[in-house]
């Protein structure tokens, strides 16, 4: 199309003609059908160049500016959307060519990743200026060859401060830090000392970050934002208000920050009322300060925040902007509210294929798998994320054919899908199946990523299986993932799950800076192996640390409160979560206190608190006091709690058999009876105990009480020898 309008501009009758007549002219030279490359912006391109007064030839002879300027903005413009070929229709066309139009060729070579025709292109360059030797340097780093870009960097003529950001940038991105502060000292400018604190701030450096910003003569707006982001990113939160209330120029980037910083934290309260701040200092939000509020309402199931930040979204004129729109569905799915995101759906007019995948996870994450089933059908187009989000959903119903099947279907398969199945079984409680396929995918030629190696780690900790967690770790360590923060914790959780706390508070204090999940880690850890005062000293540095905990931070430290007995510090604990930290005890807070005051034989307390919870008590709540009553033989309170448990858990044998045995130990011969009659004609049986081993790969489960196992006779001689071994031994 554009060798067409080129040869068109030439004719001879071209020359004389009116722009109207130009129009007419070209119309009727047109062929019947487009060619089949035919793109609509190639004409405009066409079409404005021809509506201007003269011919091609006319504006080269004439070395028109604007027409130069306008042919080098096109080959840019082409380059950013892909059309590598249309760039270089123009750029082969244009008779007069300068310096920038080289470059805007390489450029566009490189950022469609054809290095090698860049490099052509540059070395072909007449007369190179900086900003061609930058763009080369660039295109080198988009492809990794940082020692090709330094020795380009080394060999030019003269530099600029784009320069040496440029250079600086790509040593970051290699994780050269020393190399990148050497150039950083030559010439210290505002960029360079910007795009440090960025870097240091990503892997987790964050005093040489600061030491970076203290040492800036010259701070701009994106220095104190970036040392912001940086200290949120570490969870340094309180640091980062600080600096953000000595920003001396704050604009709506770091408000944005300092917002989805304190999101990030968990910390929903602070940030939303950071955001009323900002509104009433007249700041103007924009899309990204909506986005980041809108996606905290819908992880912190904060319906009616959501719901005025929507208003405010359609008054501000941003419903069009269609990131927004998708984070609003995605906000009212994970909101419980699946009908309004449904809604949100069917008013976009452009859906794209986040706008589908963002439905079918709410009717996923709702439990409508119908509903995604029928959706993903009707996309018009798939990505990994559809075929993924799909296979979680059957994995959470845990239909293990459907899932694998659909695995089997899925056109692409890399690390997400794969690890898609591995988590859906985890989550299912499949773990010695999870171990199969994370064997299957080590050994085909997709590598696993940090989710899946944490999937599995949580497996391992499921079973309390060590040396399987030792494998796992040693291929961690293999493929350099030992920073990863998401694998930290899963190893701290792998260890004190098997008993390790040892290597637990060693992978612990291995973590550079601890986040929330981090500590809630240990801390659980640490209750759960009976070391509830230790736990409670890391709940206190974790205070120290200024980090906010959460829930779950809380119901490890009921739990340490439990397992040491301190019932003061459990009620003072329990009493905090809501007058200090604005966090409503769920369920499980309330079935940690009721143990802590049943196990300090306080029942009188522990029925009263359940009478005051504020929603129906669950299975753990009754539970617990019908394993203290057990303890301290309380007949009354093990009734009250055997009573309603008959009711959540009508297929569990163990209160009837906890009853039962009260009834016989209180001399009720009568009730025992009856009570063991109501068991047997629900058809009730306790489960018998089990536990299992791993030998060469396979695991072997033991049942209670089980004849059935191979070489039973053999084992049992074998236990029996030693057993008589130990009594020999004690009283020797």
């Amino acid at each position: 199309m554009v060798e067409f309008m080129f040869s068109v501009a030439k004719c001879e009758a071209f020359q004389s003609m009116t722009p109207k007549s130009m129009a007419i002219f070209v119309f009727k030279q047109l062929p019947t059908f487009p060619p089949p490359n035919f793109k609509p912006f190639s004409f405009n391109f066409s079409n404005q160049v021809l509506s201007k007064r003269g011919n091609f030839d006319s504006a080269t002879r004439q070395k028109s500016n604007k027409f130069l300027v306008y042919c080098n903005s096109q080959i840019t413009k082409f380059g950013r959307n892909g059309c590598i070929k249309e760039a270089e229709s123009i750029f082969n066309r244009m008779p007069n060519k300068s310096t920038v139009s080289w470059t805007a060729l390489l450029t566009a070579y490189a950022e469609n990743g054809e290095i090698n025709k860049a490099c052509e292109v540059f070395y072909k360059i007449p007369d190179p200026n900086v900003a061609s030797y930058n763009a080369m340097i660039t295109a080198y780093h988009r492809r990794n060859m940082v020692d090709e870009a330094f020795e380009l960097f080394s060999s030019m003529p003269q530099r600029n401060s784009v320069s040496y950001a440029t250079m600086i940038t790509g040593f970051v991105h290699a994780g050269m830090f020393d190399m990148a502060e050497k150039l950083h000292r030559e010439k210290p400018v505002i960029v360079s000392s910007n795009v440090l604190i960025n870097g240091y701030s990503k892997v987790g450096r964050i005093e040489d970050a600061v030491r970076i910003f203290d040492g800036m003569e010259e701070k701009d707006v994106v220095s104190w934002s970036s040392m912001i982001a940086g200290l949120c990113r570490v969870g340094k939160i309180v640091e980062a208000r600080k600096l953000f209330d000595k920003m001396p120029d704050r604009n709506v980037v770091t408000w944005t920050v300092m917002i989805d910083g304190y999101m990030k934290m968990e910390n929903f309260r602070d940030g939303f009322i950071l955001f009323l701040n900002m509104r009433r200092e007249g700041v103007e939000v924009n899309a990204t300060t909506l986005t980041v509020l809108l996606e905290a309402c819908g992880s912190f199931d904060r319906y009616g925040e959501g719901i005025q930040i929507h208003g405010l979204v359609l008054s501000l004129g941003f419903d069009v902007d269609p990131y927004l729109a998708n984070s609003m569905i995605t906000m009212y799915s994970r909101c419980y509210s699946i009908d309004a995101a449904a809604k949100q759906f069917d008013l976009i007019v452009k859906k794209d294929i986040v706008t589908w995948n963002s439905l079918i996870t709410g009717y996923v994450q709702s439990g409508n798998l119908e509903k995604a089933v029928f959706l993903f059908e009707k996309m018009p187009q798939k990505d990994v994320v559809s075929w993924t989000t799909l296979i979680c959903g059957f994995a959470s119903k845990g239909r293990i054919d459907e899932f694998i099947s659909l695995f089997q279907m899925t056109p692409e398969k890399d690390a997400i899908t794969w690890t898609a199945v591995i988590s859906g079984l985890v989550s299912i409680e499949e773990y010695e199946i999870a171990f199969r396929w994370f064997i299957k995918m080590f050994q085909s030629v997709i590598k696993p990523n940090a989710f899946t190696l944490s999937c599995v780690l949580s497996a391992a900790a499921s079973m309390a299986i060590l040396n399987q967690g030792l494998q796992i770790h040693a291929i961690v360590t293999k493929m350099s993932l030992e920073n990863d923060l998401s694998i930290q914790n899963s190893l701290v959780s792998m260890y004190s799950k098997c008993g390790n706390v040892d290597d637990a508070l060693k992978m612990f204090y291995y973590i550079k800076v601890p986040n929330v999940v981090a500590y809630n880690t240990i801390i659980t850890g640490l209750a759960q192996n009976g070391l509830g005062k230790e736990a409670l000293k890391l709940f206190t540095k974790m205070q120290d640390d200024y980090l906010v905990p959460n829930h779950i931070t809380f119901l490890g430290v009921l739990s340490a409160c439990v397992h040491v007995g301190l019932v003061e510090e459990g009620r003072r604990y329990f009493g905090l979560m809501r007058s200090f930290y604005d966090i409503q005890p769920e369920p499980d807070h309330y079935a940690c206190m009721v143990d802590l005051l049943c196990r300090a034989g306080m029942f009188d307390e522990a029925v009263s608190l359940i009478s005051s919870m504020p929603f129906d008590p669950h299975q753990g709540v009754w539970g617990a006091l019908l394993g203290a009553s057990w303890t301290h033989l309380r007949l009354d309170v093990a009734e009250l709690a055997a009573q309603n448990l008959f009711e959540l858990e009508p297929n569990s044998a163990t209160p009837y058999v906890i009853l039962s045995n009260l009834h016989s130990i209180s001399g009720d011969k009568r009730k025992h009876e009856l009570i063991r009659l109501m068991k047997k004609s629900r058809g009730l049986k306790k489960s018998p105990g089990c536990s299992w081993i791993i030998l060469k790969d396979e695991v072997h489960l033991f049942h209670a009480g089980r004849q059935s196992i191979k070489n039973i006779k053999e084992m049992t001689e074998i236990l029996c020898a030693l057993a008589a071994e130990v009594g020999r031994w004690k009283t020797s």
